[in-house]
């Protein structure tokens, strides 16, 4: 029999770039970026026409539920959009009316059940314009009464974006309670039209963040079009950020913003660079250059350890070597998975290198005593959701293929399209060649350029969080397309 550890050289990612930063162009009023949108906490307003005049400020905390909210303490120049979207996800919003003078507007849902649903979801998440957390309370008035040419704007506005609401208003159940429609995806797709000016990371993210916390951005250009897909922290500040924002020019009568929602819940970035960035994970690398040696990009190698080896056997542990971080041992779960991964992995290429995999001669991979610092060169994969063959006689036992251009992909979520898959597996770095779903198109095949393409997709992509509990199977077929 034999042993269960193999021996992997690899080559670790590069390390993360400085940031670039932005150059503005020459902007003019009508420009999001000059502040038309976003005025200083010292700029002027008044309310609209004479509607401050009808309803007085509230101070009531305990007021009784009511289907209108009071919300206070709104930036300046707040647009009535903004304050729309807060009510949208949780029912029809039926009136509104601004006191922009006073910070302050008020918002009329279809029922009671709704507001009731949107200020206890905002009891829980603290809700946010701008950035700018707001405070949320039942109104003391039962409607909104509202003179309809002093209020033109808003209801214009309040016009515009009723078809927004469709499918959005919550449905009750059988005790009568209401329940919540699903909010729409955190993730942005935006097209630029009219490109005069270049777009950057940095621009796309102070216009952006202003609605909520900008967690992952990626750039790209398809069918001649500067496009890109941007990750909020929740699925409310995409949808306040799309209302405000769609139709919008960033510089004086150019680069228009085209706003919609993407079937993806969740982005996959690999570099932080002028084309792509993750908020959240500053130690990303860059993607050109050799890569450094860290503690960080050994736990990485580690990771993607279980989803290439995983193809062949369960990953137990990994352990990088101290003195040659460019290398592992890999504990599998038996000798005859590891003798597997060897035969079909040994001389593939992986972060643009040959890999060489090899039988270690030791058993096991021993963890640090307890109290001793190894810097993460250690980790125990025992309990990973990546492992494929935990259950007995598994079917994955059946479709173990040596890796090729050609993926398999199952466990997909039916509204999920073609081009959605295309654009996913593009961004882990290579080019999608051919693509193809399934009958029942839970499955489908998708080849990429080269075997090298194929393995870096694979370590990204498998076990994808796609939605809806969701997650994404990739492994190599033997089929072609």
């Amino acid at each position: 029999m034999p042993l269960s550890t193999v021996h992997v050289c690899a080559v670790k990612p590069p390390a993360p770039p400085h940031l670039p930063s932005v150059t503005p162009c020459q902007r003019s009023s009508d420009e999001l970026l000059s502040g038309s949108l976003y005025n200083s906490p010292n700029s002027s307003v008044t309310a609209n026409g004479g509607d401050s005049k009808k309803l007085r400020v509230e101070d009531s905390m305990d007021s009784p539920p009511s289907r209108v909210i009071h919300i206070r303490k709104l930036p300046n120049e707040v647009s009535e959009t903004e304050v729309i979207a807060l009510g949208l996800p949780f029912g029809k919003v039926t009136n509104i009316l601004m006191l922009k003078g006073k910070n302050q507007a008020f918002l009329e849902l279809g029922t009671e059940e709704a507001a009731v649903t949107m200020v206890n979801y905002y009891t829980a998440v603290t809700p946010q314009v701008r950035n700018v957390p707001v405070f949320i309370q039942y109104s003391n008035h039962k409607e909104l009464k509202t003179d309809s040419a002093l209020n033109q704007r808003a209801q214009a506005v309040l016009q515009a974006v009723s078809a927004v609401q469709e499918g959005g208003s919550p449905s009750s159940d059988t005790a009568g309670e209401s329940v919540l429609t699903p909010a729409p995806s955190p993730v942005l797709r935006i097209i630029i039209d009219n490109m005069f000016y270049p777009v950057t990371l940095d621009v796309l993210q102070q216009i952006f963040s202003k609605f909520g916390t900008v967690m992952k951005i990626i750039t790209f250009t398809k069918n001649n079009q500067f496009q890109a897909l941007l990750q909020f922290s929740d699925p409310v500040n995409a949808q306040q950020a799309k209302l405000s924002l769609d139709g919008q020019n960033i510089y004086n009568s150019c680069c228009t913003l085209r706003i919609d929602f993407s079937k993806l819940v969740n982005l996959n970035v690999k570099y932080n660079n002028d084309k792509s960035r993750d908020y959240t994970r500053p130690e990303l690398p860059a993607g050109d250059g050799q890569p450094p040696v860290d503690p960080s990009v050994a736990a990485a190698l580690g990771k993607d350890s279980t989803s290439l080896l995983g193809v062949y056997g369960d990953v137990q542990r990994v352990k990088i070597l101290y003195n040659k971080k460019d290398s592992a041992l890999i504990q599998m779960s038996d000798g005859n998975q590891a003798q597997l991964a060897m035969s079909h992995l040994n001389g593939q290429k992986m972060y643009g290198k040959i890999i060489r995999v090899t039988l270690s001669k030791h058993q096991t991979v021993q963890l640090p005593r307890e109290g001793l610092d190894d810097q993460g060169l250690t980790k125990d994969f025992t309990s990973s959701p990546l492992h494929r063959f935990k259950k007995p006689g598994s079917k994955n036992f059946q479709n173990i293929f040596p890796p090729s251009a050609t993926l398999h992909l199952s466990n997909i979520p039916e509204n999920v399209t073609e081009e959605d898959l295309r654009l996913l597996f593009s961004n882990s770095g290579g080019t999608v060649k051919a693509f193809k779903f399934f009958q029942d198109r839970k499955m489908a095949l998708l080849q990429m350029s080269t075997v090298e393409e194929a393995i870096q997709a694979l370590i990204d992509l498998h076990n994808y969080d796609m939605g809806r509990g969701h997650r994404l199977r990739v492994s190599f077929s033997k089929s072609t397309i």
